[in-house]
């Protein structure tokens, strides 16, 4: 900084304004190796800064002096420091808010930003644009189809349905007279609806909980419920069927060389006792228990044979159980992400092959 000790009088002094004072300390901090983070001020902040900085010439000592020690005493006044701006605040609250409204003010600030909502919705995934497509307004996805670029626009209204794309081509044509803070509302609430994670209270979609449920329950009252459910909502009865896991979706579902680490983690005594019932059981009930034998050692296959011939016939609830600590096992390894299982769809394109 050139700052030269200048001999005035009193009245040659220059009347410094806050602005003027404010840029000093900056140009002295600056001058004086210090690294100051001015990028986080908003714009019209930094132009203003910069532009009083640019407006400094010489200035004399006892003035710069004067202007550091009011610096040095508002500093040594502070009591309290807040972490200044919308977004800080929010940060420094979100532990203390309910996750729904700091999801809500973090999305408020960003539509705010710039005064466009619209670059946080232009950067949505093609998936969640077509959502908007799938539940705004043909007016509304007009606008939106409008604001993206064109190749990207393109790409949303190929996957459209034909009849839904040419009534939302058709609604651009309406959209020559709109004004532009009807685009901008529209896209402010755009982003209140698509551009927040909304806080949820179950971490599992209603088909994962309901099959979760009916995993652990007897057989007749499995059935029961997905009767009913077949009657009242045929599409969410077959999402729980798929899932669902009991021991007869064994051979169907599982992977052969995942079958030793599913039972590895199953009791002997258990797997023994599941053996023998599904060997005394059904033609499914047979078929899981042959796929587990003969996808582990021979050795191993044989002892279990033996244990369970010696176990004899296993009555209803304990062979019940037994095939739910196996099947629970395997289902465990899938929630853990160690192995997957085949889908109902790649069972039909198998059976169809």
């Amino acid at each position: 900084m050139n700052i030269a000790a200048l001999p005035s009088s009193e009245s040659q002094k220059p009347v410094l304004t806050r602005k003027r004072k404010a840029a000093m300390i900056v140009e002295l901090l600056i001058g004086d190796g210090g690294k100051l983070a001015l990028s986080q001020l908003p714009e019209d902040l930094q132009i203003l800064l910069a532009r009083e900085v640019g407006a400094i010439r010489l200035i004399d000592r006892n003035t710069v002096n004067a202007v550091a020690e009011e610096f040095a005493k508002q500093l040594g006044d502070v009591g309290l420091s807040s972490p200044g701006g919308a977004d800080s605040a929010i940060e420094a609250l979100s532990a203390h808010l309910s996750p729904d409204l700091a999801t809500k003010l973090r999305a408020e600030m960003g539509a705010a930003k710039n005064g466009d909502p619209w670059p946080m919705i232009l950067a949505l995934p093609d998936e969640t644009i077509l959502g908007i497509m799938q539940s705004e307004s043909v007016e509304v996805c007009a606008i939106t189809l409008s604001k993206l670029p064109v190749s990207k626009a393109a790409t949303v209204l190929e996957k459209l349905p034909g009849d839904q794309a040419r009534r939302i081509t058709y609604a651009i044509s309406q959209t020559e007279n709109i004004a532009p803070d009807a685009v901008k509302r529209i896209g402010a609430a755009l982003v209140q609806e698509h551009c927040t994670k909304k806080a949820l209270a179950f971490e599992k979609a209603p088909v994962a909980r309901v099959g979760a449920i009916l995993n652990s329950s007897p057989a007749q009252t499995r059935d029961s419920v997905l009767e009913g459910l077949g009657t009242d909502d045929p599409v969410f009865a077959d999402g729980v069927r798929k899932a669902i896991f009991t021991f007869k979706d064994i051979p169907l579902r599982l992977v052969p060389t995942d079958v030793p680490a599913c039972i590895r983690g199953v009791d002997a005594a258990d797997l023994s006792t599941a053996i023998a019932a599904a060997l005394a059981g059904d033609d499914d009930l047979v078929a899981s228990a042959e796929f587990i034998l003969g996808n582990i050692s021979q050795r191993m296959a044989g002892q279990i044979r033996e244990d369970a011939a010696e176990k004899g016939a296993i009555k209803g609830k304990a062979a019940e159980e037994a095939m739910r600590v196996v099947s629970s096992a395997i289902r465990s390894l899938v929630d853990e992400g160690t192995i997957t299982l085949n889908s109902d769809d790649e069972e039909e394109e198998e059976q169809n092959a």
